[in-house]
């Protein structure tokens, strides 16, 4: 079998990649929004404020993920956070998330980061499986809060 080709994506891509982070946002409980995903996207992309790689095979978007630039305070250096990751389903285990992962750790090497950092749900057991086959290590030493803002 051959590798699934990953490349950073563009705002060419805009189109193939609404419906996967749709996909993305509804696997995590939230309704299809696609007006909404377009112009989060749109942004993303044309203010370079995030880097998307998007995993193809034979003309059809398998997948994607993005990154989020950061820094380390206490390491006074770059991290990335890989905010998210999804495969269309009917692409899971054709290789392209582990593919779309080594896309972002090159992207970090490439940016001279110190480390990437995700969080995926308690119950996202493959996902967890993955990143562990990967060489990814689960955090024993931070616990993490969040604090929610109103809209």
């Amino acid at each position: 079998m051959q590798p699934v080709p990953v490349r950073q994506a563009s705002l060419a891509d805009l189109e193939a990649l609404v419906p996967l982070f749709d996909g993305y946002r509804q696997f995590y409980g939230q309704p299809s929004e696609l007006d909404r995903v377009r112009a989060f996207l749109h942004q993303r992309l044309t203010q370079a404020d995030s880097v998307l790689f998007i995993a193809e095979a034979d003309g059809q978007a398998l997948g994607f993920t993005q990154l989020y630039p950061s820094f380390s305070s206490v390491s006074m250096a770059p991290i990335f956070i890989l905010n998210d990751l999804f495969v269309a389903p009917e692409a899971r285990r054709s290789g392209a998330a582990r593919r779309l992962l080594e896309a972002a750790v090159g992207q970090a090497r490439e940016a001279g980061a110190i480390r990437l950092t995700l969080s995926t749900a308690h119950t996202n057991t493959a996902a967890q499986s993955l990143y562990a086959s990967a060489g990814w290590k689960r955090d024993e030493v931070f616990s993490v809060y969040h604090y929610g803002l109103p809209r």
